[in-house]
Order: C-alpha cells, then sequence, then structure tokens
C-alpha cells in the first residue's frame, strides 16, 4: 500500500504553498477573468509539477532519466524560444495598424511608455540582480508576455516563472493599475482635451509594405532583434496581403489558442517550490508593477512636454496608452475621457498609441537583447 501513498508521505510545506498558488491563479483566470488562456494553464502547470516525483518533470530512477512531457515542451518550445515567437505570428495577424498609419506621430508614444523599463532596470541593479536579470525584470513594464517571456528565457531562466506570471498579471490588471496613475499626472482639464479624428483611407499597396519596411529598419539597427520583430511583422504580412486568408485565420484562431495552452502550462512548470519560494520572487512582482507605473507614467508626461510644442494638443490620457497591452489600455483611456466628457471620443487615438507600444516593446526588447552583455 506504500507505493499508492509515496506521495503524500513525501510532499513538503513549501509545495503546498506551491499548489494553493496555483489554485490561485485558476481562481483568478476562472472567476475574476484575469488573462484566463494564460494563468489557468500556467496555474495548473504549477499544481502538477509540485506535487513530489511527478512524471511531468524529468526524473532519475535507479541512473536513468525518465522524461517528462513539460520538461520535453520546456526545452522544446521554451529554451528555444519558440512558443513567443510562435505567439508573435499570431498576435502580428490580429493587428490592423491602419489606426497608426492615419496618425503615425503617435508612435512616438510607443517609445516613451517605455521609460520605465530603463528605470526598473536602475532599481533591480540597486537590489542585487544582475544586469542581465535586471534587465528581464524591467521588461515587465512592456506589457508585453511573449516579450517578457522571450526576454527572460535568454538571460534570466532562473526567473522565468515570477516574470511570466508578473507580466501576465499586470496585463490583466491594466484596468486597475493605469487610472490612479493618470489621474495623479494629469488635470481634469487636460483629460477634457478633445482630439478631432478624420479617418484617412490607407492604400492596401502601404498596409503591405508597413511590415516589410519596420523589419528591415529594424533589422539593421539591431539584427538581434529580427526574432521578435520579424516574426510579429511577418503574421501581419499575412493579414494585409490578402491572398491567405486561410493562413491569417489559422494564425489568429488555430495557432495563437494551441501555442497559448502549451506556452501557459509550460511556464507553469517552472514554478517548483524550491525556485519560485524565495525573496527575489516578491521583489520581482514588486519591480514589475514599479516598471509598469512608470511605462504608463512616461507616455503620459510625454504628452505633456509635447503639449508646450503643439497648438493642438494631445490628450495626455493618450500617451499612457503607449504601453502593449491591447485593446485594454486603449479602452481605459477612452472610459477616462468619457467619464470627464461624454461627448469626447479618444478610442481611436489611443488604440493608435496602442499599436505603437506593441511595436515600442518588441523594439524595446531587442535593444535590450542586443545591448545588455
Amino acid at each position: 500500500m506504500e507505493v499508492f501513498f509515496v506521495g503524500l508521505s513525501a510532499i513538503t510545506f513549501k509545495q503546498v504553498i506551491m499548489i494553493i498558488v496555483g489554485a490561485v491563479l485558476i481562481y483568478l483566470a476562472i472567476k475574476k477573468d484575469y488573462e484566463p488562456a494564460l494563468l489557468l494553464p500556467i496555474g495548473f502547470g504549477a499544481i502538477l509539477v509540485n506535487i513530489p516525483f511527478t512524471s511531468v518533470l524529468n526524473q532519475v530512477t535507479d541512473g536513468v532519466t525518465q522524461h517528462g512531457v513539460l520538461s520535453i515542451l520546456y526545452e522544446a518550445g521554451i529554451l528555444t524560444e519558440l512558443f513567443p515567437l510562435l505567439i508573435f505570428i499570431a498576435i502580428g495577424a490580429m493587428i490592423d495598424f491602419t489606426p497608426l498609419l492615419q496618425n503615425p506621430r503617435l508612435l512616438l508614444f510607443g517609445a516613451a511608455a517605455q521609460f520605465g523599463i530603463f528605470f526598473t532596470m536602475a532599481i533591480a541593479s540597486l537590489f542585487g540582480f544582475s544586469l542581465k536579470e535586471a534587465a528581464s525584470i524591467g521588461i515587465i513594464g512592456t506589457a508585453d508576455g511573449p516579450t517578457s517571456i522571450y526576454v527572460a528565457s535568454r538571460f534570466a531562466k532562473n526567473l522565468l516563472g515570477p516574470i511570466s506570471v508578473a507580466a501576465y498579471s499586470y496585463m490583466s490588471l491594466v484596468p486597475i493599475i493605469q487610472p490612479p496613475v493618470i489621474k495623479l499626472l494629469t488635470t481634469k482639464k487636460e483629460r477634457m482635451i478633445r482630439m478631432d479624428y478624420h479617418e484617412k483611407k490607407i492604400p492596401k499597396v502601404v498596409k503591405i509594405l508597413f511590415p516589410i519596411i519596420v523589419t528591415l529598419i529594424s533589422g539593421l539597427i539591431a539584427p538581434v532583434s529580427l526574432a521578435l520583430i520579424g516574426f510579429l511583422m511577418f503574421g501581419n504580412l499575412i493579414r494585409e496581403c490578402g491572398v491567405l486568408e486561410r493562413l491569417s485565420s489559422a494564425a489568429q484562431k488555430e495557432l495563437a489558442n494551441l501555442v497559448t495552452l502549451l506556452l501557459g502550462i509550460t511556464i507553469g512548470s517552472t514554478m517548483t517550490a524550491d525556485k519560485f519560494l524565495q525573496v527575489d520572487t516578491l521583489l520581482v512582482l514588486g519591480m514589475g508593477l514599479v516598471a509598469f507605473v512608470f511605462d504608463t507614467a512616461g507616455g503620459v508626461l510625454f504628452a505633456k512636454f509635447l503639449n508646450l510644442f503643439l497648438k493642438r494638443k494631445i490628450n495626455p490620457m493618450v500617451g499612457a496608452a503607449g504601453i502593449s497591452a491591447f485593446p485594454m489600455s486603449a479602452r481605459v483611456v477612452q472610459k477616462m475621457g468619457q467619464q470627464e466628457d461624454p461627448s469626447n471620443f479618444l478610442l481611436m487615438h489611443a488604440a493608435s498609441a496602442n499599436f505603437a507600444g506593441q511595436i515600442g516593446s518588441v523594439i524595446a526588447g531587442g535593444l535590450i537583447l542586443a545591448l545588455v552583455k
């Protein structure tokens, strides 16, 4: 009978805590609808790997290694960076850059809203993290889960679990985190600024050339970023070319769903008790929030700076949408604008900044990979 209770007799207090953590993530996914496509498989993966002698991880028995399925997925999909890159194809196929092409000056907010990355890198370094670990923590501020995972898989595999959980948790908490930051940095008068929107027809050839040109420019500036920006823009080219509707649809649905599922449960496999229950985990979660807050602040303050020189003012709230959390951040800006003035419609401007944030976060990740040695 002992063989049937070997797991129960071997379980540790830390493993029980991690099983509870996994259950909490599943609860947040189902009950609170916090990024359910990621948090649910991450939470279940955390439960699977914290059961003693689990067969989903590699185990050595009598000197022979028994390969676990989650260990295989981790080695094939995370260490090789395959899963995050496949997600970028899916994201690219989902994005319509038309609003951004109609108002290209908002591309600037995709850069300004990355300030929190570098601020948090400095803070993390002060707490004793290496430069590569600090860069991986700072990238949480992009509000871009795949980029966070991609950079962490290169620079800080030991922090991959907490970084992934922080990135996706804060993405889901955009409607809670951003409004207080925006209100703190703006006046009611600024939040009521109206921005005219004139829809312009963008030629199809421009939509096709855009992903190609962005890839070329990014690649020439920072070749190491090509995997990130290239796969994102490849997905967008599939969408815009007009001759691959079935592939575009498959990328947006089947590819996105399958890879998200595998990515989530594989990330969960890194959340073993011995690695996750450390002081560093709490520091990562805390500094991830700092990165997120300062990215939001950077976009708002940049808009206020531009308004010093512009006759036609920009509503500073639009700057907050320069992070990658699409479409949540754009919706937050639209909602806050209508709370101040029900007839003020900022959605298209905020969406443009949000699209810029998608590009900006990927380029920021690529630059960090190129600059941090």
